[in-house]
C-alpha cells in the first residue's frame, strides 16, 4: 500500500498514432492518468505535429502537471508519446522527466521506458568513455544513446531499434515516437506488460496495461510478446520478431500481486482474478478462526475477498483511506500520525471482531505494525495478518526499487519474531512455492522471493554515482 516512499514499480508508458491530425495529447492525458497507480513522481507528453515536437514535463501527479490550460497549449498532431514516473534508477528532479527527447543527425525522437536495465552502469559507462555527455541520472537515456548510436548506421529507426536491443540486458517496455513513426518494443523476458488497441477512428494506442487502452476508447487488441517490436505509422502496424523466442517468460510476479490495476489483463491473465486466487491460497495454506476479513487498501482488497471466500469467513471493509491525499500533501513529522491522516478504522465494523487482515507485502513491517495498532485502537479483539506474497528476501534488479537487503525485515527475522513485531495475533505468507498458481504457468520472475535471477547479477547498479543510494530513501512500507 502507498503509505509514505517505499515499494513502487518503475513505470507506465503510453502512445497514440493518428491517421490524421487529432487532439493526441488529450488522448495522452486520460491514458496516463489511467496509468497513474504505477508513477506519481513525474509525468510528461511530447506531441508530434508532422515531425514537429512540443512536449510538457513536470515533477507531479497528472492532474497536476496538466491543466487545461497546459493542455490546450499542446498543439493537435498525429502522434504523441506519454509517461508517468517512479523513479528507481536516477532521482526525483525535472532533469529525469520522461519522455527523453533526443535531436540527432538523422531526425529527432522520444522515448518512455518503463522498467530497469541490469547492465546500465556498464553501458553508461561505455557511452561516457566514447564521448557521451549526459544530462540525467536515468538509464533512459542510456537506452537513448544506444539507439542514437545505431540510427546514425542503421537504414531505418525500427532496424536501429533492434539492434540496440542486442546490447540492452534487463527489463524494458519501451515507446519510442520519431518524426514518421511510433515504435514500441518489450525485452525478451517479458519483465513488464505492454499491450496495444485500436479505436474505431482508426488511431493505434500502445499502454503499459489494457486499463489505460479502455479510457481512451480504443479495443484491446492484444499484448506485446517478449522481444517484438511493433512499428506503426501511416500504413499500419508491422511486428519484428527477431528477438523473440530467444529468451524464457520472465513477467514480474508483482505486476499481478500489486503494481497492475485490478481491472487490467496482462498475458492473458486478470489481475484482479489472479489477487483473488492469492487470498483464496492464503486461506488453505493459513486458516484461522475469525469473525472478519479486511483488506488493506488497495491493494489488499481482492486478495481478502478470496480468502473470504475461500474460508467462508464474511468479509467487510474495516480501514478507509483517504483518497484525496496527492503528491502535494505535506506530511506530519511523526510517522504514525500520516497513517491517520490516510487511514482510518471503522470502529463499528471491528470492535470486538477477530479480525483477518490481509495486505500484500510486509517490507520493513513498521507501516504493518502502525496499522495493526489502528485496528487494536478501533478495539478489534484479535488482528491475524495475511500477506498475499511471499517475504521479500533478495534484492530486484529490474524495476522495482527493492535494491538492496539491507531494509528488508524478513532478511534478518523469523515470521514469528516479524509477527511480534508488528502486533499481531499471527501472521502468514503466500508460499513461494504457489506463485505460479496465481497465474496458471511458470513464466514469471520472482527472484526477490527465492533468488534465482534470469540475468546476470550486476556487480555495480550505478545508482550511487549521483545522488544517495535508493534504498536509504524512507521505504515503502507494507
Amino acid at each position: 500500500m502507498h503509505l509514505g516512499k517505499g515499494l513502487h514499480e518503475e513505470c507506465g508508458v503510453f502512445g497514440v498514432i493518428a491517421p490524421e491530425a487529432a487532439d493526441v495529447a488529450q488522448i495522452s492525458y486520460y491514458g496516463l492518468y489511467a496509468l497513474q497507480h504505477r508513477g506519481q513522481e513525474s509525468c510528461g507528453i511530447v506531441v508530434n505535429d508532422d515531425g514537429v515536437f512540443s512536449s510538457h514535463k513536470d515533477l507531479g501527479l497528472v492532474g497536476e502537471v496538466f491543466s487545461h490550460e497546459i493542455l490546450s497549449r499542446l498543439p493537435q498532431g498525429n502522434m504523441a508519446v506519454g509517461h508517468v514516473r517512479y523513479g528507481t534508477t536516477g532521482g526525483t528532479s525535472r532533469n529525469n522527466c520522461q519522455p527523453i527527447e533526443v535531436n540527432h543527425q538523422k531526425g529527432r525522437m522520444a522515448l518512455a521506458h518503463n522498467g530497469n536495465l541490469s547492465n546500465a552502469a556498464q553501458l553508461r559507462d561505455e557511452l561516457e568513455l566514447s564521448g557521451a555527455i549526459f544530462h540525467t541520472t536515468s538509464d533512459t537515456e542510456t537506452i537513448a544513446y544506444r539507439i542514437t548510436k545505431e540510427r546514425l548506421k542503421a537504414p531505418s529507426m525500427e532496424e536501429a531499434f533492434s539492434r540496440a536491443m542486442d546490447t540492452l540486458d534487463g527489463a524494458y517496455s519501451l515507446v519510442l515516437m520519431s518524426p514518421q513513426k511510433l515504435i514500441c518494443a518489450r525485452d525478451p523476458y517479458g519483465f513488464r506488460p505492454l499491450c496495444f488497441g485500436k479505436r474505431t477512428d482508426g488511431m493505434y494506442v500502445v499502454a503499459s496495461e489494457s486499463c489505460a487502452i479502455q479510457a481512451v476508447g480504443a479495443q484491446f487488441i492484444r499484448d506485446v510478446e517478449p522481444g517484438e517490436i511493433l512499428v506503426f505509422n501511416k500504413d499500419g502496424v508491422t511486428s519484428r520478431r527477431e528477438h523473440c523466442g530467444k529468451k524464457e517468460k520472465k513477467l514480474c510476479i508483482f505486476e499481478y500481486i500489486y503494481f497492475a490495476r485490478p481491472d487490467s489483463v496482462i498475458d492473458g491473465v486478470c489481475v484482479h482474478s489472479a489477487r483473488v486466487r492469492a487470498g483464496q491460497i492464503l486461506a488453505q495454506t493459513h486458516p484461522v478462526q475469525a469473525d472478519l476479513v479486511i483488506g488493506v487498501p488497495d491493494s489488499g482488497l481482492d486478495a481478502a475477498l478470496g480468502f473470504s471466500k475461500a474460508s467462508g469467513i464474511p468479509y467487510g471493509i474495516g480501514l478507509i483511506k483517504n483518497k484525496y491525499i496527492g503528491r502535494t500533501f505535506i506530511a506530519p513529522a511523526n510517522r504514525m500520525d500520516q497513517v491517520k491522516i490516510k487511514l482510518s478504522a471503522i470502529a463499528d465494523v471491528v470492535k470486538g471482531k477477530r479480525i483477518v487482515l490481509i495486505d500484500d507485502s510486509i517490507v520493513r513491517g513498521t507501516t504493518s505494525g502502525r496499522i495493526v495498532q489502528l485496528l487494536r485502537e478501533a478495539g478489534a479483539q484479535e488482528i491475524h495478518l495475511r500477506i498475499s506474497s511471499p517475504p521479500f528476501l533478495h534484492p530486484c534488479y529490474y524495476g522495482t526499487d527493492i535494491d538492496s537487503e539491507d531494509h528488508l525485515i524478513a532478511c534478518r527475522y523469523s515470521i514469528d519474531e516479524i509477527c511480534r513485531m508488528v502486533g499481531a495475533d499471527s501472521l502468514g505468507y503466500l508460499p513461494v512455492e504457489q506463485l505460479q498458481t496465481l497465474t496458471g504457468n511458470s513464466g514469471f520472475c520472482g527472484a526477490c522471493f527465492h533468488g534465482r535471477y534470469p540475468t546476470p547479477i550486476p556487480t555495480s547498479t550505478g545508482k550511487d554515482r549521483f545522488e544517495r543510494p535508493l534504498s536509504k530513501r524512507e521505504d515503502r512500507t507494507d
